[in-house]
């Protein structure tokens, strides 16, 4: 670590000012690091101490991002965050779940689980320290975002967390840190060789994707009142791109806070429905977190147009807790991931996304069960033969 006496932090106003730091900070070969007060010190160990232990699974880190957005509801990502975390949950107990179980092998189902356990663990690595030091700056009344290269984040949230300490500009913040995540997920998830040949890369994954499995989901209450959710989303396409990741991170902010009946209505479910990873958390009627099917029989038809069949049992979907165990990790790599200042071209201009999702989302149903059947009745086959 190169260090350098503490100076007085740059002062940015506006984007053009942040546009010039960046185009600065490019040039610097090295990360010249403040000297640390004892304090300052002892604040860095209790923020890795805190963000290791509420980092522990998928259920631990979504909780941990809606009560910080309680705290601070000007950090609206915190708020994205906890409502995609939720999604990244529904989609690892679905590998344990009534249909996928019949159409993945158990080796796809834990390659597919450590990919969405991997990514889901990095950016809480990386996005909660950040939140902890601005809630110290805002407990000490003064920014300390000098803490930040110490736990290896980007200089590019550097600088935008400097400009919202100054500006108060949420959207702009909130759309940085969808560039900052993805980009920093892209060369340690998304272009990992091993996890490209065993998740990404596979034929698995590629029926993933072609059975729209993929959904983000925000369920809601219309008008605030608590009854049936209601569902807005979007479905991810092209997932290995980081263009397309960071256009669909802006879609998914749009439709959650450029529209506040969508707002408020997410707030009231995501207020009375804690996280367990089953999908029965927003819809019971549909899922159950027991399985009441019986083992070994074939599997026939239970759903149309997101209703259950006259007398059909309903979809397992278990909690995390009795899907998954616990997942050890490596540590992240250090590499700051800001080699090109045009990033920000991505904050200009807000989406109009109409998050209309019920649709597509009922025909996945439709065809995860034709699938299923299918599957069913060629092994059949290939036992009467």
């Amino acid at each position: 670590m190169n260090y350098c006496k503490k100076g007085d932090a740059v002062l940015l106003d506006s984007l053009t000012e942040v546009k010039k730091e960046l185009k600065k900070k490019m040039k610097k070969k090295s990360v010249c690091l403040p000297s640390l007060s004892e304090h300052d010190k002892k604040c860095i160990e209790h923020i890795k101490e805190k963000t290791r232990q509420l980092n522990q699974n998928n259920v631990t880190r979504t909780q941990a991002y809606f009560k910080f957005y309680l705290q601070y509801p000007e950090i609206h990502w915190a708020l994205l965050g906890h409502m995609i975390s939720r999604n990244v949950g529904w989609n690892m107990t679905d590998l344990k779940g009534e249909l996928l179980t019949k159409l993945l092998s158990e080796k796809e189902q834990l390659a597919f689980f450590t990919f969405l356990e991997r990514g889901s663990w990095l950016i809480f690595q990386d996005i909660y320290s950040q939140f902890l030091i601005y809630d110290l700056g805002v407990r000490r009344g003064k920014e300390m975002f000098h803490l930040l290269p110490f736990f290896h984040t980007s200089t590019f949230m550097e600088t935008m967390w400097r400009y919202f300490w100054r500006s108060g500009d949420r959207y702009t913040l909130a759309i940085a840190m969808v560039i900052n995540e993805q980009s920093y997920l892209e060369k340690r998830l998304i272009q990992n060789d091993r996890l490209q040949k065993n998740v990404t890369g596979t034929v698995g994954f590629k029926m993933y994707e072609f059975l729209r499995l993929n959904n983000i989901l925000f369920p809601y209450y219309p008008g605030g009142k608590e009854q049936k959710a209601s569902l807005v989303g979007a479905t991810s396409r092209q997932f290995t791109s980081l263009h397309k990741r960071i256009l669909f991170g802006k879609n998914l902010y749009s439709l959650l806070f450029q529209r506040g009946e969508i707002l408020e209505g997410v707030l009231k479910w995501a207020h009375g429905s804690p996280h367990t990873g089953s999908r029965k958390d927003y819809w019971p009627d549909l899922f159950n977190d027991i399985n009441e099917s019986y083992p070994r029989a074939l599997y026939k038809r239970r759903v149309k147009n997101c209703l259950l069949k006259k007398d059909a049992n309903r979809l397992y979907s278990p909690p995390l807790k009795y899907a998954w165990p616990a997942a050890s990790h490596d540590d992240r790599s250090e590499e700051d991931w800001f080699e090109d200042w045009s990033v920000m071209e991505y904050l200009k201009g807000e989406a109009n996304f109409d998050g209309e999702i019920l649709t597509s989302y009922c025909k996945t149903f439709e065809t995860i069960e034709l699938a299923v059947m299918a599957k069913e009745a060629l092994l059949l086959r290939e036992d009467g033969t």
